[in-house]
């Protein structure tokens, strides 16, 4: 029976629940036994553990202090599973304190020194890696998690970008804090926020302990201190902050909200998305600066009222707003980049140009912002903002056609069929166009893995084909490579 379960689950892609017991080691003996059964309990009762397991897609794997729940179906499943437990501990009043982490991940089948089945890989691992990130009651998503729900409209008020964690081995996750108005915790967890420890001065040995006189003396001297330190404190409240670093939010940080389309046509609005899209590529290739992913950004409007708060949700110091208007064959792009703390314009520029050289504004940009924010830029960095993907203009619209498909919120079949429609018409206008090639493939390789085209292998073979397309054309290409490992997902 082990080997059968390996054999169905090698290589799958899962989605993984991890929960743990908050200070279960503390608990004794009696306790520990009590807190678990009472998990059990509450799991077991949850519709999404009864419908998986009765669908024989479910794996449970103990951990001692807490349990894995290895779904199969889809990201969704462990998140609902996540909050019917934290739903069922607060309505039964239970003194129970959990901790939950989820990811998506690839695993493996293994069978254990008991000779049971198991699991291994990435994917479980990530997800205990989330979790640990947590305090009580929070649920926590890994970035792939949090992307693939932020497809769906009545996901994204729940989920909150709170940067990077650094886990085992000094590795650093981003991750994002699911809660709603009754379930979740909506606080920071601490591990992230890594306060000063308070620390109490006790007197060596043979040391004798200050006087009555002098313990008043220094009281006085410590309430005098907090008078100042509390009127400097109002004045700093009330003073404008000028630096992202008393936020403790690096300087060099940005995040590209989505572009405005000013065109009198609204169809132009893939137009708008695409530049917006390949700004946003060409600036996050600049090592030294942080610039946070478009799965963040993507729910905010264009031309938003209130970009410090959103910059302070966000985590960065700089907002780069725009606004594009295409007729014909002319395009005009305009772009602002705001220090969020007071709202002031670093930078702001207008450029009129033809379809031809479009590629030239995604460029002057990406060399823009990391001009004002004085990143450092490699020479590799300047090549790879300054490259021209394609010098066909219609093959590149095709592409953009294409692009906005895959923007669009929801993995659904019109989407992938909309995608490969348009980026199919990409490569054939320009057979050397890679980062056609590339989006093609991950397009191909996501519909077959999850149906939202034919599932067939001849779909699979062409998924492969332009994976190694786009590597044979530029093998330095992070979009190629990115493609290769989609299609060996799938």
């Amino acid at each position: 029976m082990p080997a059968e379960i390996k054999q169905e689950i090698a290589l799958e892609i899962a989605h993984v629940l991890f929960i743990d017991i908050v200070a279960y080691s503390k608990m004794a003996m009696d306790d520990q036994r009590a807190a678990i059964e009472k998990l059990n309990r509450i799991v077991q009762s949850t519709d999404e553990f009864r419908k998986a397991e009765s669908e024989n897609r479910l794996l449970k794997i103990a951990t001692g202090d807490g349990m894995a729940l290895i779904f199969y179906h889809s990201p969704e499943d462990p998140v609902e599973c996540a909050l019917e437990i934290s739903r069922a501990v607060k309505e039964q009043h239970l003194e129970l304190r959990l901790r939950m982490g989820i990811n998506s991940g690839p695993v493996s089948g293994v069978v254990d020194v008991t000779g049971r089945a198991n699991v291994a890989g990435a994917g479980i691992n990530m997800a205990q890696r989330v979790m640990d990130c947590g305090d009580a009651g929070h649920i926590l998503l890994s970035k792939r998690v949090a992307e693939d729900l932020e497809q769906f409209k009545h996901w994204r008020p729940h989920l909150y970008h709170l940067g990077e964690c650094e886990v085992k081995h000094g590795e650093k996750i981003e991750i994002v804090n699911l809660f709603t108005a009754e379930l979740g915790n909506s606080e920071r967890p601490k591990r992230l926020t890594a306060p000063a420890q308070k620390t109490e001065s006790v007197p060596l040995p043979g040391e004798r302990a200050p006087s009555r006189k002098l313990a008043l003396i220094i009281a006085a001297c410590v309430a005098i201190a907090a008078l100042l330190i509390g009127g400097f404190l109002f004045w700093q409240r009330q003073t404008p902050k000028t630096s992202a670093a008393t936020s403790g939010i690096p300087e060099k940080s940005i995040a590209v909200l989505p572009f405005e389309n000013l065109s009198s046509d609204k169809e132009n609005a893939y137009f708008a998305d695409g530049i917006q899209d390949e700004i946003l590529t060409r600036v996050s290739k600049i090592a030294d600066l942080k610039v946070i992913s478009r799965t963040s950004t993507q729910h905010y409007k264009s031309a938003p009222d209130n970009l410090s708060e959103i910059a302070k949700q966000l985590g960065v110091a700089h907002i780069l707003e725009g606004s594009v208007q295409k007729s014909g064959d002319s395009v005009r792009v305009n772009v602002q980049l705001i220090k969020a703390a007071n709202d002031s314009h670093v930078w702001a520029d207008t450029f009129d140009r033809k379809l031809t050289d479009i590629f030239s504004v995604e460029s002057e940009v990406a060399k823009a912002v990391a001009d004002q924010l004085r990143a450092h830029l490699t020479g590799r960095e300047e090549q790879v903002i300054a490259a021209k993907p394609t010098d066909n203009p219609e093959a590149y619209d095709a592409y953009l056609r294409g692009l906005a498909y895959t923007l669009k919120p929801g993995i659904l079949p019109p989407n992938s069929l909309g995608a490969q429609k348009y980026l199919r018409e990409a490569v054939r206008l320009d057979p050397r166009f890679a980062l056609a090639w590339a989006l093609l493939s991950v397009v191909e390789a996501r519909g077959y893995l999850t149906a939202t085209l034919q599932p067939t292998i001849a779909l699979r073979e062409e998924a492969r084909q332009a994976a190694e397309t786009a590597l044979t054309l530029q093998p330095n290409l992070g979009e190629a490579v990115w493609a290769n490992g989609h299609y060996h997902y799938a």
